[in-house]
């Protein structure tokens, strides 16, 4: 019962990240943190799975290697858009702009 209730939660946690990552799209800032929040929601759903089939959990390291390295490359592209222009907002961002 604890794990359909960690299963739905995870799924719920998803579900809300992928809605304001759709509809909230001016800040590089706000879209880094839902893109990590779905990492975490489905690093809670890899672990309820391989925990209920009782196999080796060493595809959940592999797993947060990624998502840290996705979390430092999306991190340097915000900072140095910051750098360049002065703000996260992708109204200001042109790409002719050299």
């Amino acid at each position: 019962m604890l794990f359909m209730k960690l299963i739905f939660l995870s799924v719920f946690m998803f579900i809300m990240s992928m809605m304001v990552f759709s509809f909230n799209r001016k800040h590089l800032l706000i879209i880094l943190l839902m893109l990590e929040f779905m990492v975490l929601s489905l690093f809670i759903l890899f672990m309820i799975n391989l925990m209920m089939m009782g196999s080796e959990i060493y595809f959940l390291m592999l797993f947060l290697v990624f998502s840290v390295c996705e979390g430092a490359l999306g991190l340097s592209i915000l900072v140095h858009m910051i750098r360049m222009y002065g703000s996260d907002y992708f109204q200001v961002f042109n790409l002719l702009k050299c």
